[in-house]
């Protein structure tokens, strides 16, 4: 046998045995469409998104993969890295792991920037992006966060917190403190929730009171993830517009699911990725916020199908 199958052979070896130090699972046939979800964060887990919907979208014809980025969730790991090389190898090896040569990217949130320069870097390997809530600039959502947030203030006469707001509009926005305190302000101003949840995702949010999982990973946050992502990759400051672009020109599918109520973004941003990628490749939809996977359930899988079908 040739150097090279050894070669090839040790390579999928090792990225197999890789993905086994991360909290990694499958739901659905290995025969259907492969999907990756990459879930939010840096800090945060898959758990909500396994807990609710990662079998429901497999019942529907696609082969699920989530998992726990290194070193946060369920991927303990005190060497961890926390930067984009690391994650883009985690992300191959579930790729040799799983036996699958090309799937569907799911980029929760921040999870949409790592899908995003995944496919960048690697688009042989990538069917399609789907940005789920995901910033394309953090630094324009910091900006729609405290403008928003002052807004609420002014109407409730909360002198307290626009004095906060004004301290925070003095501060270096490429902090991590900056990000953090802003962040802090759209969870205390319900940015992460829809005032009129769907029958759907009240059924759905009811289940986060008494699911396992749900109420062990749903709200934990651990911090080395943002930390250690702060300060090797400077996330708080990525702008994806070229990389999109870049994807646009390699004419690679890129598509958008993004809630009308997600505080995190103004309208005149997702109308700038409408530009950028599309106008009938995003779908702006009501009673949603921030995890459109729970808010409007049944579109977001009807919007994988469709997407899934055009893309191959």
């Amino acid at each position: 046998m040739s150097k090279l199958f050894f070669s090839l052979l040790f390579s999928l070896v090792f990225l197999a045995s890789q993905a086994q130090n991360l909290y990694v699972k499958s739901f659905g046939d290995r025969k259907a469409t492969p999907v990756i979800f990459l879930h939010g964060g840096p800090g945060y887990n898959s758990a909500s998104f396994e807990a609710t919907t990662a079998q429901k979208l497999a019942e529907n014809g696609f082969f699920v993969i989530v998992y726990d980025r290194r070193g946060e969730g369920r991927s303990l790991d005190k060497n961890a890295q926390f930067n984009f090389d690391e994650s883009f190898k985690d992300i191959k090896a579930i790729y040799a792991q799983m036996g699958i040569e090309k799937a569907v990217l799911i980029g929760h949130s921040f999870g949409g920037i790592v899908a995003t320069l995944f496919a960048e870097k690697n688009p042989i390997l990538v069917q399609s992006v789907v940005l789920v809530g995901a910033p394309v600039s953090l630094q324009e959502s910091f900006r729609t966060i405290i403008k928003k947030s002052k807004q609420i203030y002014e109407q409730k006469k909360d002198s307290v917190n626009l004095k906060y707001i004004a301290l925070l509009e003095k501060m270096d926005s490429d902090k991590l403190e900056y990000s953090s305190y802003c962040f802090g302000h759209a969870m205390s101003n319900g940015f992460y929730s829809p005032k009129q949840a769907t029958a759907e995702a009240k059924s759905i949010y009811a289940t986060f009171k008494t699911d396992t999982l749900l109420q062990k990973y749903a709200s934990k946050m651990t911090y080395p993830g943002p930390k250690g992502f702060y300060d090797n990759e400077h996330y708080t400051t990525i702008d994806l517009t070229n990389s999109i672009k870049d994807l646009k020109l390699k004419k690679m599918p890129i598509y958008g699911l993004y809630g009308k109520e997600d505080g995190l973004y103004s309208v005149e941003q997702i109308k700038s990725l409408m530009k950028l990628i599309g106008k009938k490749n995003v779908k702006y939809l009501d009673n949603c916020s921030h995890s459109v996977f729970v808010d409007q359930q049944t579109v977001f899988i009807a919007s994988l199908k469709k997407w899934s079908m055009a893309a191959k």
